[in-house]
């Protein structure tokens, strides 16, 4: 396969055998729940890990997978609300580094703005987002209540959702022989909403620009 061996779901089972899935969902729970799992590749390692439950290299069965990754998102959302309600915006006036974007950050906090209570469950599908929208709902103090409500929803439809979509391509028997090209297609189809945005953001900072200055003129 490509990219990091530690991180795919072949790996993990051919180093924990059963156990892979325990890997799977602390790998989820990092992505989601603390500001440094950003990077992970969150929608193919789901998409993969459905697609070796329907080949039979992953023994657990499809529903028992769902739910313990659902589960594991859901908590690491917990964890990253409550960092955001408990340590406040000081969490996001931390130091730039190689695992911390300010730009991720401001991203984070207009797809938020954008989208509001929504914004919990469309972040699960955009990469980078599902890290710290989370966390800026607990910087903005959104009522925890309607948080959860609409967390269940993200984590379901992400968690649950891109799983059985690997899960039911890989009964396919054409699928199943081009495990590679497939999951590369999905990785590529998971970045366009972050693209997208990326590009929008652009565009905003580039009016706000245009305004400002003839805000002077």
């Amino acid at each position: 396969m490509f990219g990091i061996s530690w991180l795919q779901p072949e790996q993990l089972v051919a180093t924990m055998g059963g156990f892979a899935i325990l890997g799977i969902c602390l790998i989820v729970f990092i992505e989601t729940g603390l500001l440094v799992g950003f990077f992970l590749p969150g929608d193919s390692l789901l998409f993969v890990t459905g697609l070796l439950v329907a080949g039979g290299a992953i023994s657990w069965p499809i529903w028992a997978v769902c739910l313990l990754i659902s589960a594991s998102a859901w908590l690491g959302d917990q964890t990253g609300y409550w960092i955001g309600r408990r340590v406040g915006p000081a969490v996001f006036n931390r130091e730039e580094s190689r695992f911390f974007s300010h730009k991720n950050v401001d991203r984070a906090h207009v797809f938020f703005e954008r989208y509001g209570a929504r914004a919990i469950i469309l972040a699960h599908f955009v990469p980078v987002m599902r890290t710290f929208v989370p966390v800026a709902a607990g910087v903005g103090e959104m009522n925890y209540r309607r948080f959860l409500k609409y967390n269940v929803w993200g984590v379901l439809g992400w968690g649950s959702g891109v799983t059985l979509m690997g899960y039911f391509l890989g009964g396919i028997a054409f699928v199943a022989q081009h495990v590679e090209y497939f999951t590369l297609g999905f990785v590529v189809l998971s970045t366009i909403p972050i693209a997208l945005e990326v590009i929008r953001a652009r565009k905003g900072e580039k009016s706000a620009e245009a305004t400002g200055s003839t805000d002077r003129v």
